[in-house]
């Protein structure tokens, strides 16, 4: 069990640094590559305990195909046809946003300890991890002006809240978790029509751009 921990350990301190180059990187094409390196190292986690049954296999196998490499392909395409690299002028700067991550992460630790877990699920950084990856979703969903970069800012949104769910993974159906995926899918897949309706549009994905439809 100890080695167990130690390596959900080691992989969730990976995601909680994979967090910080998603809110300190200006190239686009970056943060996409991060946030699919992210959801392919969560989706190995059910891999990795002993007792995980064909269920957990199956959906970790489905949710590694879909957030390493058929979503990021979809939003790289997008931002090819786009003819974009970088978000140019966040809501807030680069700097700033690394260090209100490492304040997150800070509190998200100290949240956790306040939390009541099993007594297997003691000494893991499931909570902290979990908590801190949904605030730098949300910061990067609200602080970016480019459509493509805050539909990789839900992407980690929705990596914490998959994180919260490894708590509860013998306890959710197969048909639930791959419903959960089929979900992602969809909206990441409509979200990225969007957003090249709105480049074809105003010729630029930046959502300031909206505020200019006037009914």
């Amino acid at each position: 069990m100890a080695s167990f921990h130690d390596l959900i350990n080691a992989v969730l301190v990976i995601v909680l640094v994979l967090n910080l180059f998603a809110l300190g990187s200006s190239r686009i094409l970056t943060v996409i590559r991060i946030a699919a390196a992210q959801g392919a190292l969560l989706s190995v986690l059910p891999l990795l305990n002993p007792s995980a049954g064909w269920p957990s296999l199956a959906a970790s196998a489905g949710a590694i195909v879909l957030k390493g490499f058929v979503i990021p392909f979809m939003m790289g395409r997008s931002l090819r046809a786009a003819k974009i690299k970088r978000e140019i002028e966040p809501f807030i700067g680069f700097f700033p946003s690394v260090l209100l991550g490492a304040g997150a992460t800070g509190v998200a630790l100290l949240l956790s300890t306040q939390i009541p877990l099993e007594a297997s699920q003691t000494g893991t950084l499931i909570v902290p991890a979990s908590i801190a990856t949904i605030m730098v979703g949300f910061l990067i969903l609200t602080t970016r002006y480019k459509a493509l970069t805050q539909v990789i800012g839900y992407l980690i949104l929705e990596n914490g809240i998959y994180v919260f769910g490894l708590l509860l993974v013998e306890a959710l159906p197969l048909v639930i978790e791959l419903g959960v995926l089929l979900d992602l899918f969809v909206g990441i897949f409509v979200i990225t029509i969007i957003t090249n309706r709105i480049n074809d549009t105003f010729a630029s994905m930046d959502t300031r751009r909206l505020a200019s439809l006037k009914e």
